[in-house]
C-alpha cells in the first residue's frame, strides 16, 4: 500500500507504442489522464486515438490516448508531467539524448522496461534525479497495431526513485497507476528486483530466441529443460558474487514458475521472428559484464548471447 503524495501529475508521455507502451497508456487513458502516445511508425499510433487501444486476455477494456506523436520533439508543443519509457533497451542511448532537453524541476522518467541498468543509460543523460526505474509483471503479445494480448497480468507492479530527493514524486506515480488499475508499489529494492526478473528471464528468452519454441514447448524438452537450469543457476551465482539479494528460495522459485509456463512466446523470440534486435545484450549482457566484475566466466550466457546475436538483423 502506497502512502499519500504531493506530487499529482495530470499529463503522461508514452514513449514507444508497442505492447509494453500500448497497456501503460491504455490503462491511463482509461483512468481519465492526459496521454500523448509517440512512436516512429505512424500506423502504429493511428488506432491508439480512434478506436482506441484494445486490450485482451488478463485485462479486456478499449481506451483512447489524447493525442499522438511521432518525434519526441514534438513533446514541447504541450509537456507531460512524467515520461515512460517503453521503448526496447536497444534504443535508448539516442533516446536519452533527445530527451534531455526536456529535463525540468516536476517532471520525471520512468524506465518502464525489460533489462538490467536500463534506468543506468537514461540517468547519464537525464540525471539521477529525473529518472525513476519500474519493475513491470505482464506478459504481452501485439495482436495488430494498438490491439495487445495480455497472457497474463501480475500485480503488483513495482517503482523507485534514484534519487531520495524524488520520493515523493515516485510515491505520486505510483497513486496514479495504482488508481487506474496498474497497481504499482513503491519499492526501495528496485535493484534486487531487477535483477531477480533479467535472471528468471535470461534462462527461457534466449533459449526460445534460438529454436522458436514456446516456454511451455522449450520446458517439456528433456535436452533444452537441462539448457535452461544451467543458465538460471549461472545468472543466480552472478547476481549472488555482485550481492543482489534474490533471496533463499529464488532458485526453486523460478524452477517452479518456469515449470508453469504456458504456450507464451517471450519478447526475445518475438523480436526475432519480427526482424528486430532484441535485448540481449541488457539481460544475458548484462549477466556477462557482472560475471566478468567478479572475476567469474559465465560460458552459458556467453554462447546463449552468440547464437542470439547471431539471428538478429545485421
Amino acid at each position: 500500500m502506497n502512502s499519500e503524495s504531493s506530487y499529482k501529475p495530470k499529463k503522461f508521455a508514452v514513449i514507444g507504442a508497442g505492447p509494453v507502451g500500448g497497456i501503460v497508456a491504455a490503462f491511463l487513458a482509461r483512468g481519465g489522464y492526459d496521454v500523448t502516445l509517440c512512436d516512429v511508425v505512424p500506423s502504429l499510433l493511428e488506432p491508439a486515438l480512434n478506436p482506441g487501444i484494445l486490450l485482451e486476455g488478463a485485462d479486456n477494456f478499449q481506451a483512447r490516448v489524447t493525442r499522438i506523436i511521432t518525434r519526441v520533439d514534438d513533446l514541447a508543443a504541450d509537456p507531460p508531467d512524467v515520461v515512460f519509457v517503453t521503448v526496447k533497451a536497444t534504443a535508448l542511448p539516442l533516446l536519452a539524448s533527445v530527451l534531455e532537453k526536456f529535463v525540468s524541476e516536476g517532471r520525471y522518467f520512468v524506465s518502464w522496461q525489460n533489462g538490467i541498468d536500463t534506468e543506468r543509460v537514461l540517468s547519464q543523460s537525464l540525471g539521477v534525479k529525473s529518472v525513476m526505474r519500474a519493475v513491470v509483471n505482464f506478459g504481452s503479445v501485439p495482436v495488430g497495431p494498438s490491439h495487445i494480448r495480455l497472457a497474463f497480468h501480475h500485480r503488483p507492479h513495482f517503482l523507485q526513485e534514484l534519487d531520495p530527493a524524488s520520493k515523493e514524486a515516485a510515491i505520486g506515480i505510483c497513486n496514479v497507476l495504482t488508481e487506474c488499475g496498474l497497481d504499482t508499489h513503491h519499492t526501495d529494492q528496485i535493484r534486487n528486483m531487477v535483477w531477480s526478473k533479467a535472471v528468471n528471464n535470461s534462462c527461457m528468452n534466449p533459449v526460445c530466441a534460438i529454436t522458436g519454441k514456446t516456454m511451455f514447448e522449450v520446458m517439456n524438452d528433456p535436452i533444452l529443460v537441462n539448457l535452461v537450469d544451467s543458465l538460471l543457476k549461472e545468472g543466480v551465482a552472478v547476481a549472488r558474487a555482485n550481492e543482489f539479494a534474490l533471496g533463499p528460495d529464488y532458485y526453486p522459485f523460478c524452477v517452479d514458475y518456469i515449470k508453469d509456463a504456458g504456450h507464451h512466446k517471450p519478447s526475445m523470440l518475438q523480436d526475432i521472428e519480427a526482424g528486430r534486435r532484441t535485448e540481449v545484450d541488457f539481460i544475458n549482457g548484462k549477466i556477462i559484464e557482472y560475471g566478468a566484475r567478479a572475476g567469474m566466466p559465465t560460458p552459458y550466457n556467453t554462447t546463449l548471447r552468440a547464437l542470439v546475436k547471431a539471428l538478429e538483423p545485421k
